[in-house]
């Protein structure tokens, strides 16, 4: 009875394969000419990109041709200028960051050259640190003119006398007060 069956079975899809590659073979060499001429018009389109074989194509074609062109230049264009945009954005985050780091590199480096000649001196011993004071000034609170006219800048004694008989307080026997000198 085994046997029976396995012969019917072999019998009965055998002849069901048999019909199935058929149609397989019969979709697939379908799909492979519709492939072929998907493939010829694709080479004749990209030769007609390149500016080859325009002779058979017509005004309309041409007008098509003509307008894919330009929009993929302007797709082309569009991408390189936001590529660009994009470059120009990250080199400008970049020179920020190096002012940035240039400014602190800067108080850096003036903050310890302030500090080099207190630390030199303390080195050395610390006896002759100056501690910024100023030098001894008179008691006086009018410092004399003193008679050479040279060494004052814009000093006129014409007309620093004509200024001294008008404003006769702010020179009080040849003196000026310290802070106008």
């Amino acid at each position: 009875m085994i046997k029976t069956l396995e012969k019917y079975q072999k019998c009965s899809y055998s002849a069901l394969e048999a019909t199935q590659p058929a149609n397989e073979l019969q979709s697939s060499y379908q799909e492979y000419l519709r492939l072929k001429a998907k493939v010829e018009v694709l080479q004749r389109s990209q030769r007609n990109l390149l500016g080859e074989d325009l002779g058979p194509l017509n005004s309309t074609e041409l007008d098509q041709l003509e307008h894919q062109l330009e929009s993929s230049l302007k797709q082309i264009r569009s991408t390189k200028t936001q590529f660009m945009l994009d470059q120009l954005a990250d080199l400008q985050n970049k020179e920020q960051m190096l002012v940035e780091a240039n400014k602190a590199l800067r108080r850096k480096y003036e903050e310890s050259d302030a500090q080099i000649p207190f630390r030199l001196e303390w080195e050395a011993g610390g006896h002759s640190i100056q501690y910024g004071r100023l030098p001894p000034q008179s008691e006086e609170f009018f410092q004399p003119l003193s008679g050479s006219s040279t060494l004052q800048i814009g000093y006129n004694p014409v007309v620093s006398e004509e200024m001294n008989v008008g404003a006769p307080s702010q020179n009080v026997n040849g003196f000026i007060p310290g802070w106008m000198l």
